[in-house]
């Protein structure tokens, strides 16, 4: 009634894959995920014009990356409280991912720049609020 297989599938199970495709571990995906956010801040922070902090950002993303950034090359010529909002945003996600894989001295500076960034934008503003009510 029916006729046997004779020819070999073209279908394959998942587990078949998995030795072919190179997998990066959680800590590989963290570094990653971590220089990332550190690059963006370092744009931020180069457009700012903070080059101290922006020598530290950049050996943090070249210790994660094994390379050095590369750099921002042009200005936007976005408001300076707007860059401010959005490096604070950039060094808080930073910190949470550094805090997850246990990295000292980037969650370190991703905790002064975010201090370094809410005081910038107490200072543009003239009063005290809290960052979260941008």
């Amino acid at each position: 009634m029916y006729e046997p297989i004779r020819t070999k599938s073209v279908h394959r199970m998942a587990d078949d894959a998995q030795d072919r495709i190179p997998h990066r571990s959680r800590e590989e995906e963290l570094d990653i995920q971590l220089a990332g956010h550190l690059a963006a801040l370092l744009a931020v922070t180069d457009e700012l014009g903070d080059d101290a902090a922006a020598e530290r950002i950049a050996q943090q993303v070249a210790r994660l990356r094994g390379a050095p950034p590369a750099r921002h090359a042009g200005l936007t010529g976005a408001d300076p409280a707007a860059l401010h909002g959005r490096a604070h945003a950039l060094a808080g996600r930073a910190l949470v991912v550094a805090a997850s894989r246990a990295d000292t001295a980037a969650a370190i500076l991703a905790a002064e720049r975010m201090d370094a960034h809410t005081a910038a934008l107490n200072d543009l503003s003239g009063e005290r609020r809290p960052v979260s009510a941008l």
